[in-house]
């Protein structure tokens, strides 16, 4: 069953997400971002919508490891800088635990909110959190199921999945267009079996909103797009904002690069796809970093759609 959603002041749904599952999200002090760590000379691959176009961001923000030389502590403003620049109307990441996502809502601009809960059900682990800009977006009612023979089951796995993986959904209302949509979020294990079934229940997810209906799917799939059955099975019924763009802002790289030299013209394993009435100005695969520091061990993959 869905959650309709009462927007309110910035950050509530999360609570909202807590305690529907029974457990309550413990408070937290966001550390200081230290500014000066960071570029200032770097303009946005995409930026801030403006008009009637919507900008997507996938970014996988790797887990909020104390460990160096790749720490959260060290990254966090480099994440910042890069929000800050293109801040997305619809941001969806992968890994992120509760108290990095914390971090990521206070550096992003007053307006944002996101809505997401933990693999395992409350605050721990990992989510697939989507954050919004509420000057543009109101949700109307939101979701998560579980990648596994018994998705309603909180922290269920199946097919073979090493750890948990679930699905975090949100439909929302276009405030300025009144144009309604979906956003589905994920994280996808590693071994292709899983990977496939996966897919196939979050097509099956997918089918159960009206045609008419557009949907967008953001998440790190690790499957190669154009070259993996898991990307056939959902680029069957969807379209991928890679290919479908009237123009790249960048070139393509590996989407993981694990903190290791980039590489042109490799492997995209993050996505962005769209069914129904979605038009594709504009993608990227974002490659900034500041003083020598990514914010991930992933690239942001981006794009500036039009919908409705």
């Amino acid at each position: 069953m869905s959650r309709r959603v009462h927007s309110g002041a910035k950050g509530p749904l999360i609570m909202i997400a807590a305690v529907l599952v029974g457990l309550a999200f413990p408070l937290a002090l966001p550390a200081p971002v230290d500014r000066a760590a960071v570029r200032q000379d770097d303009r946005p691959v995409i930026g801030p919508a403006t008009g009637d176009e919507l900008h997507v961001m996938s970014f996988n923000l790797r887990f909020a490891s104390t460990s160096e030389p790749h720490s959260w502590k060290r990254r966090r403003p480099v994440v910042a800088e890069l929000l800050g620049r293109e801040q997305p109307t619809v941001l969806a990441t992968q890994e992120g635990l509760y108290g990095q996502l914390k971090d990521v809502d206070s550096d992003l601009p007053e307006a944002y909110e996101w809505i997401g809960v933990g693999r395992g059900g409350g605050s721990r682990d990992e989510f697939m959190a989507v954050f919004y800009d509420t000057r543009r977006l109101e949700p109307l009612e939101f979701d998560h199921f579980w990648l596994s023979d018994t998705p309603e089951v909180i922290g269920s796995k199946s097919w073979g999945n090493g750890i948990v993986r679930m699905v975090t959904w949100v439909r929302f209302a276009d405030r300025r267009t009144g144009v309604e949509f979906v956003v589905f979020n994920t994280h996808l294990d590693q071994s292709e079996y899983p990977q496939r079934r996966a897919a196939a229940l979050i097509r099956d997810r997918i089918a159960t909103f009206s045609l008419g209906v557009p949907v967008v799917l953001a998440g790190d799939f690790n499957a190669p797009a154009e070259r993996s059955a898991t990307y056939d099975l959902l680029s069957a019924g969807m379209a991928d904002t890679w290919r479908t763009a009237a123009e790249r802002r960048t070139p393509v790289h590996s989407t993981w690069h694990g903190y290791r030299p980039l590489r042109p013209d490799g492997d995209r394993i993050d996505w962005i796809l769209t069914r129904g009435r979605v038009s594709v100005r504009a993608a990227a695969i974002n490659t900034f970093s500041a003083g020598g520091e990514f914010p991930s061990d992933h690239l942001p993959v981006q794009a500036l759609v039009t919908i409705g």
